[in-house]
């Protein structure tokens, strides 16, 4: 579905670099990968309780922080499913979707660091 978006807002993490050097960008994202699990945990929990205003709240937090580290297709997609009104087997299947666009977003981040 989004195979054709940029992963990352390589602009932003530039401009990231050059304001604040490699390692505290390193830093960012070892600490967006700590919270995006707890914000996934968070996600996944409303599920459970079909909690409609929870999700939407997880959903707004998480959407925060994958912008603020330039994660582009993650942003979107939060974006995308933040307001959802859909039934719990489709909030379900988007969490689902949701967790492997992270990990493929804080890979993608990963490489691009390395070749900085």
């Amino acid at each position: 579905m989004f195979n054709n978006m940029k992963q990352l807002d390589t602009e932003l993490l530039v401009g990231y670099i050059d304001n604040l050097g490699v390692d505290v960008v390193r830093q960012m994202l070892a600490l967006y990968i700590e919270q995006s699990q707890v914000y996934l945990d968070d996600i996944a929990e409303t599920t459970v309780n079909e909690n409609q205003s929870g999700w939407q709240e997880a959903c707004h937090k998480m959407k925060g922080a994958a912008g603020s580290v330039g994660l582009s297709v993650v942003h979107q997609r939060l974006v995308q499913i933040e307001k959802s009104t859909d039934d719990w087997p489709h909030k379900r299947e988007y969490l689902a979707s949701l967790k492997h666009e992270n990990q493929l977003a804080i890979t993608a981040f990963e490489k691009w660091l390395d070749s900085q």
